[in-house]
């Protein structure tokens, strides 16, 4: 088992079914039809280790009060073979386990068996899936929406890798479209202002006003002159997209390899046009989708269950972002074999949601497959104030910028500190703090703290002895005790993550574990005296290195030795 929790839990179910069936045979309870058996941990230690409601799920079909039945349960339980103390009746139904030690013994017994391994779990049993994230324009700088999307995206795979999932990595290039259409025409327009200046030369209202454009054409008069001043504007176009293009998305590869992101893919968009959009509308025909009006080609709106129809071709026979993008998508389920795709959107994105969902059913895919996780904004913080300009470079904060100030760990942990969902505020001076009150700072001096422990005692000639020669239930402090089940809770905080998409439980997670690792430290000396306790602390310690360092692994952050 990759979980203490799944023996646990069978246990406990198994210990039900049994009771259940004992007090059908001795007529306390009808012979009905069990419903599945929901065991989970209750938020007040009080409450006892697991608990479920399975009186109260049986109530109406057996046609007693849940109390009665709970308490007929407890009547019947066996608790032989098991990791079961006692159990007991609360609240309106509810039936309380309260577990003994062993459980937590196991516990490091099974990380000091998996190591690095430990956490994995296998609710994904290779099911292919796909998490296509960051995904900008390349028509300027990664911004912090990118970095916020970044950092989620790739943890979003990283705890699917480790649930189960064949996971691949993918980067939409946006390479068509109006996005390089108005590209070109910024390049253009700044291109020429270089040579007539720029009062001569206007600036269209809508094109990209980055200094990066500037900068383009700077670096492509130095080397080339200007002989583009001769050709049509056409050519002109053509050529300085062609030009920037590349070094742009060369940018983008560099500032997300060192952000801790390697993609799989780098999927062009103007590879659709050699085709696949063409075969998307005409699947789309067939299956009724299609409707032509005002001499352009719609998405019937009302048939795929949506407010109003949708252009995907326009007048001049141009696809639109949505044709693109509804090509795109059957390529990475039909074509390429994905039976899920996750993409990270903006939260101004998400009117594109139900639109992309009922572009699925229209060509035959279900909507669900196709999950959508929306973040919100992040706003910069230095010195109490938001922050929205580079100091160095006088421009709008990029990721580079961002790396440059806080490190690739902290802007990691920080991006994944909140669920996707809620705004995010990033507090910069906090980032390079070198205390407790920064939580990455927090989490690595543990890692490094335990690693300076384990040394020192090397040092001094003390060895850990293998696992079966030592005691570990001489841990028995409430400090050691809570230690121990924050550490058996990671499978279940891994597979969590997974089926919720939302990686910042593990960021809280390791957090907890850090905090508990510190109380259990101050109160617990691990060099001691008696050598069986100190061996069994020092396993105690060990397991605690593992865990914090193979989170750290899961959300790409660094679990340093010294600090």
């Amino acid at each position: 088992m990759n979980s203490i929790f799944e023996k646990i839990r069978s246990q406990i179910e198994t210990a039900i079914k049994n009771a259940v069936s004992a007090a059908v045979t001795k007529g306390k309870l009808p012979d009905i039809e069990l419903p599945a058996i929901m065991i989970e941990k209750p938020r007040e230690e009080a409450h006892g280790d697991f608990s479920t409601n399975i009186a109260m799920q049986m109530a109406r079909q057996a046609r007693k009060a849940p109390v009665q039945i709970a308490h007929i349960i407890l009547e019947e339980i066996d608790y032989r073979d098991t990791y079961i103390v006692r159990a007991e009746s609360a609240g309106p139904g509810f039936i309380n386990f309260f577990l003994n030690n062993d459980w937590l013994y196991e516990a490091l017994i099974l990380i000091d068996k998996k190591k690095e391994q430990y956490g994995e779990v296998d609710i994904g049993r290779g099911e292919k899936v796909m998490v296509e994230f960051v995904s900008a324009n390349p028509t300027g700088p990664l911004h912090m929406g990118n970095a916020r999307g970044g950092a989620l995206g790739d943890c979003i795979a990283g705890v699917l890798q480790k649930s189960g999932y064949t996971v691949t990595r993918e980067f939409y290039i946006n390479d068509a479209g109006n996005q390089i259409e108005k590209f070109g025409i910024s390049l253009e327009a700044r291109y020429l202002q270089q040579i007539h200046g720029e009062n001569n030369i206007p600036f269209p209202e809508d094109g990209y006003h980055g200094e990066d454009i500037i900068d383009h054409v700077k670096d492509y008069i130095k080397q080339y002159g200007e002989k583009l001043v001769s050709v049509s504007s056409d050519e002109r176009r053509k050529v300085l997209v062609e030009y920037a293009l590349p070094k742009n998305l060369k940018c983008i590869k560099d500032g997300l390899s060192r952000y801790g992101i390697e993609y799989d893919v780098w999927f062009r968009e103007s590879s659709l046009y050699d085709g696949e959009i063409d075969e998307t509308i005409e699947i789309l025909k067939q299956r009724g989708y299609i409707i032509e009006k005002d001499g352009a080609v719609w998405l019937n709106g009302e048939k795929a269950g949506l407010e109003k129809d949708e252009v995907l071709i326009r007048q001049n026979g141009y696809p639109t972002y949505m044709a693109a993008d509804i090509a795109y998508h059957r390529n990475k389920f039909l074509k390429r074999g994905f039976s899920r795709v996750i993409n990270l959107w903006g939260a101004d994105h998400h009117g594109h949601v139900n639109r992309m969902k009922a572009a699925m059913e229209a060509i035959g895919i279900p909507g669900e497959k196709l999950q959508i996780v929306l973040f919100q904004l992040v706003r910069l913080y230095r010195g109490g104030e938001i922050e929205r300009m580079s100091k160095r470079t006088g421009r709008a904060i990029s990721l580079d910028d961002l790396l440059d100030d806080v490190g690739v760990d902290a802007a990691r942990f920080f991006f994944n500190m909140k669920t996707a969902g809620s705004h995010l505020d990033f507090d910069l001076d906090l980032a390079i703090e070198q205390s407790n009150n920064n939580p990455v700072f927090y989490v690595q001096y543990a890692h490094a703290r335990i690693c300076s422990i384990l040394r020192k005692l090397t040092e001094e000639g003390v060895t850990r002895k293998a696992i079966e020669d030592i005691k570990i239930n001489l841990l028995t402090q409430p400090e050691e005790l809570a230690l121990m089940k924050k550490l058996a809770e990671l499978p279940e905080e891994v597979a969590a993550s997974a089926e919720t998409l939302e990686p910042s439980r593990l960021t809280r997670y390791v957090i907890d574990v850090a905090s508990d690792f510190h109380s259990f430290y101050n109160a617990c000396r691990v060099k001691c005296e008696d050598e069986d306790l100190l061996q069994a602390r020092l396993l105690l310690v060990d397991s605690t290195r593992i865990v914090i360092k193979n989170v750290l692994g899961i959300i790409g952050i660094n679990a340093p030795e010294k600090m």
